[in-house]
């Protein structure tokens, strides 16, 4: 019987026998990088999602005042990017959870479905914006467009300070990321309102005001249809978008020795976590080090820190029922 082994972080932890049901036995190496943990903004989620929630209601109070479709547009995106802010927020605090013996990998993937519900919601939202602006083009009615003016401006302020909140973890954290630009998109969002009220203000026409909410949905959805379908993807298991399956199996193939890959899978386990398995053909007697190396290139080169391996044999392979393309 061929002996397993189970490298976690490049360090070998002993030889034990596995077998996972195949019809051969196997070397298998494991890796699980603990990158430094990022910094905790609970602090800035907190502030923003306040400050957020309290601009939203006073936005749709004046839309409603000034009879702005433009404004309410540009609440019901701020109330979307509210409920962005608290399924992040959650996503964030579950994933500093412990794994469990029931829950094995921890609860990251809720980022995954924070970011598909929150896709969702905007989804809806701008449905129902467009709809309203697409009556008002048919019957124009009066705006008060100094209201709006001074009410986008303040959403300006407030969609930028918000960001400023996310700025130093944009670099590290995919979900801090999406939280600055998303704020920052606000701030461009609301600029835009301010420039439909001027001009409604300056020519008289207020069929600008609906025209504007109807530039903000298409602005909305270009936006948010990338996310649903990121987050659809990695709810299905898609490989992340930012990873090139060819090109990790051309690194593995590199590897000393390796004359085959087969059986590779590469999924999300959070929407900053990757994990990856996959089968190693090996001419003769493995090195010492060549499961550390892999797993070592796989995060080195993939950001992939989750990494299982196993060893095989040419003959071994050739009885390996997850050996064709396709195979699950």
């Amino acid at each position: 019987m061929a002996a397993d082994r189970h490298n976690e972080s490049g360090h070998d932890h002993g030889d034990h026998d596995n077998d996972h049901g195949h019809d051969h036995h196997h070397g298998h190496g494991h890796h699980h990088h603990h990158a430094h943990a990022p910094k905790n903004f609970d602090r800035a989620f907190a502030i923003g999602a306040v400050v957020n929630t309290g601009f939203v209601v006073a936005e749709i109070a004046f839309g409603i005042a000034a009879n702005s479709v433009a404004l309410l547009a540009d609440a019901m995106h701020n109330l979307g990017d509210v409920a962005g802010l608290l399924l992040a927020w959650a996503a964030a605090i579950l994933a500093r959870r412990a794994p469990t013996a029931r829950r094995s990998y921890g609860w990251g993937r809720f980022s995954i479905l924070a970011a598909l519900a929150n896709a969702m919601l905007l989804m809806l939202a701008v449905g129902a914006i467009g709809w309203e602006a697409i009556q008002r083009l048919r019957v124009p009615e009066p705006v008060a467009e100094t209201i709006v003016i001074w009410v986008a401006v303040v959403g300006i302020g407030i969609n930028l300070g918000t960001a400023m909140l996310f700025m130093r973890g944009r670099a590290g954290d995919l979900n801090i990321r999406a939280a600055f630009l998303h704020m920052m998109g606000d701030a461009a969002v609301s600029l835009g309102v301010v420039i439909a009220a001027l001009l409604v203000g300056w020519t008289g026409r207020t069929w600008i005001d609906p025209l504007a909410s109807l530039l903000i949905v298409v602005v909305i959805t270009l936006g948010t249809w990338d996310l649903l379908r990121q987050s659809v993807a990695l709810s299905l298991d898609a490989v992340p978008a930012a990873i090139a399956p060819e090109k990790v199996q051309a690194a593995l193939r590199a590897l000393p020795g390796i004359r085959e890959v087969h059986d590779l899978h590469i999924w999300g386990l959070s929407t900053t976590e990757t994990a990856l398995t996959a089968h190693l053909v090996h001419e003769g007697t493995p090195a010492p080090g060549l499961l550390a190396d892999a797993c070592q290139a796989m995060a080195r080169d993939f950001a992939i820190r989750h990494a299982t391996f196993q060893i095989e044999t040419p003959a071994e392979a050739e009885a390996c029922r997850l050996r064709p393309d396709g195979v699950v």
